[in-house]
């Protein structure tokens, strides 16, 4: 018999332990674990997914199930997170010093995904501190000058309240994710914007899990008028879903010239003709994001074939 109360919603992943996933729906947070044939099919949902899941309309307490997890956008591995529309890429002025090498290769692996970069310099205060005013600003504008001209928003993070505030009031609807390499501050501001996340996370899973090992791979908080993950972002950095021919296409700068190359094909190393290097020669394009081009180039020209790749 055919039972009438069973209806279908659409919701938000914004967490998941121990094989529960907390879903997101019409303002209330729905608890639901997905069908089987998820198994089967090899597929299992992450944080960031959009699913419909069934509920009992006459019997709110039971377990909800997932049915489907709509197409994704995106998904990055660490963390294991889908549909991330917005990264904080968080980058040290001081100890460790500024890198334009590795911020590059930030945005590289997430222009790749197509998601949108902010770039947040942390340790203002220590480079005060260090270095003093005229060096600490010079760098700062050395880096914008780079970086805000091909589309990237760059924010100085000094830890006040009213900082803090203009990131949140910054977001807009969707996911967002914050990375960077050890030690330049993540946990810190993740810290600064959601100061209740740990007890609140804590206290979830000592409620669900009182006694038993939990395993808890990262929650979406609400903030601003999107939502933000609550785990800092990888800091080790590969390239392997990146084409040496996709290269060029995740340096936006690049990407806005190269119709202009006299080869459709043109990888911008050696070709005659080429748009990009007439950029950098006229210094339209940075000289060090062109290098770390190169440099990536080279990378995934020497990386061993992955055989199967979407299947391992």
């Amino acid at each position: 018999m055919e039972n009438n109360s069973i209806k279908q919603q659409t919701g938000l992943i914004y967490q998941s332990i121990s094989g529960f996933y907390y879903v997101w729906s019409q303002g209330e947070s729905y608890t639901t674990k997905p069908r089987g044939n998820f198994r089967h099919q090899k597929t299992k949902p992450l944080v960031g997914d959009y699913v419909v899941f069934e509920i009992d309309e006459l019997n709110k307490d039971s377990e909800s199930r997932i049915i489907e997890i709509q197409p994704r956008k995106n998904q990055l591995v660490r963390p294991s997170i889908a549909n991330v529309d917005y990264a904080f890429i968080v980058m040290s002025l001081v100890e460790p010093d500024f890198s334009y090498n590795l911020l590059d290769y930030f945005l590289v692996s997430i222009e790749h995904q197509r998601i949108q970069s902010i770039i947040i310099l942390s340790k203002y205060d220590l480079i005060l501190a260090e270095k003093g005013l005229d060096e600490a600003n010079n760098l700062i504008e050395a880096i914008r000058s780079i970086y805000q001209p091909i589309g990237y928003e760059v924010i100085v993070l000094d830890n006040t309240q009213a900082k803090i505030q203009s990131i949140i009031d910054g977001i807009k609807e969707g996911v967002c994710v914050v990375m960077g390499q050890s030690g330049v501050g993540k946990s810190t501001m993740l810290n600064h914007l959601l100061p209740e996340a740990q007890i609140e996370t804590a206290e979830i899973s000592d409620s669900l899990n009182r006694g038993r090992h939990t395993t808890r791979e990262v929650t979406l908080y609400p903030l601003g008028k999107g939502f933000v993950a609550d785990t800092p972002g990888f800091s080790a950095i590969d390239f392997d879903d990146i084409e040496k021919e996709e290269l060029a296409d995740c340096f936006p700068e690049m990407r806005a010239v190269s119709h202009l190359c006299k080869f459709r094909s043109c990888q911008h190393l050696n070709e005659p003709n080429c748009a990009v290097k007439a950029g950098v020669a006229d210094g339209s394009i940075s000289q060090s994001r062109y290098q770390n081009y190169e440099q990536i180039y080279a990378k995934i020209e020497q990386r061993k074939p992955i055989y199967n790749r979407k299947n391992s």
